[in-house]
């Protein structure tokens, strides 16, 4: 191996396998030093994503050596539903941690669509490798949070999950957050069993007044607490601005008149990436409600679906990534520029 190469994995590693153990030791073979990228971090649990960024990174040096963990850097990596974001992104961090003048081979294999992202390196060295297990990660997340009782889970997961790992599991299991993501995990199983249809189609209303912007919390049984742009299902016969406005009402008994509000509209835009929801191809049209500074902010309630409605000082928004429902904070950071690029 040259001595000034860069092995890059990617991944978003929700449940680490032997598959994925395989192509780690394979970047170790390929270059001294390893950088792996944690894809879908900094988000909000959700039921293809389970574990937080920190979480994978101790699964992963779980199933390592200390002289393998000692040539690994993780780099986190958002999801920004925007392959040229999400790019950069990558390519800024893996940058960051391997140096300015590291060659970087990209290691990986081409397992279904989703590996895609491969070819969006071109300046990279690419280094591609075979299948190297017959198992994938969604398998082992069902495995794990369907079974009664995850101790039994666990020995099942035996012939696919090291032994370290299957610890980890173990032990994160006694959490109490284990108990929530088998919930969630439950309900979103039964409602993409419900909702059969290739898409649907929904409004979300995101009002600002000033420098405010109106947000509200959501009840269960997904992303129960996570904060949310108001917006929901659109209804058979119904315009998606009037779905916006008409959820937008329903969700926090917004004061002004829906002529009113529709003549505040400032600005649309879709977000129909297929992976932007955990319950389905959800594709929505976000309208944003842009209000002038008013003497008071419109008193509002939560109500409907949700357990609060609030209005956030825009500079509070960056920090609350991590408690935003699914690509909401993206939606945001569309309208408003709340996502900090720097490394």
């Amino acid at each position: 191996m040259k001595r000034n190469t860069v092995a890059a994995v990617v991944g978003r590693w929700q449940l680490v396998h032997l598959g994925q153990e395989a192509l780690l030791r394979e970047a170790l073979s390929v270059a001294e030093r390893v950088v792996v990228v944690l894809g879908s971090s900094f988000k909000a649990r959700d039921p293809r994503n389970p574990f937080l960024h920190t979480e994978r990174e101790q699964m992963l040096s779980a199933a390592l050596s200390p002289e393998e963990r000692a040539r690994i850097s993780f780099v986190p990596v958002r999801d920004y539903y925007d392959d040229r974001r999400w790019n950069a992104a990558v390519d800024r961090g893996v940058a960051a941690a391997a140096g300015p003048d590291a060659e970087v081979v990209l290691v990986g294999h081409l397992k279904d669509h989703t590996s895609y992202y491969l070819n969006n390196f071109p300046r990279w060295r690419q280094h591609r490798v075979e299948r190297l297990a017959d198992v994938d990660a969604t398998a082992m997340r069902r495995v794990y949070f369907e079974a009664d009782d995850p101790d039994a889970a666990v020995q099942v997961m035996a012939p696919y999950v090291s032994a370290p790992v299957r610890a980890w599991l173990q032990a994160w299991s006694r959490l109490p957050e284990y108990r929530r993501r088998v919930a969630e995990h439950a309900s979103a199983q039964a409602y993409l069993k419900k909702y059969t249809a290739v898409s649907y189609m929904t409004g979300d209303a995101l009002v600002t007044v000033g420098d405010h912007v109106l947000l509200v919390r959501r009840k269960g049984p997904f992303g129960e607490d996570l904060w949310a742009i108001p917006g929901g299902h659109l209804e058979r016969g119904e315009k998606l601005v009037a779905c916006a406005i008409r959820e937008l009402q329903e969700e926090t008994r917004f004061p002004l008149m829906a002529a009113s509000v529709l003549a505040a509209l400032s600005d649309v835009a879709t977000f129909e990436d297929p992976l932007r929801s955990a319950r389905g191809r959800l594709i929505t049209l976000a309208h944003h409600f842009k209000f002038s500074e008013m003497p008071t902010l419109p008193e509002v309630l939560g109500s409907d679906d949700v357990k609060e409605a609030r209005w956030f000082h825009r500079d509070e928004l960056s920090a609350m990534e991590g408690v935003m429902f699914e690509d909401h904070f993206v939606i945001l950071d569309h309208f408003l520029g709340v996502i900090d690029e720097a490394p």
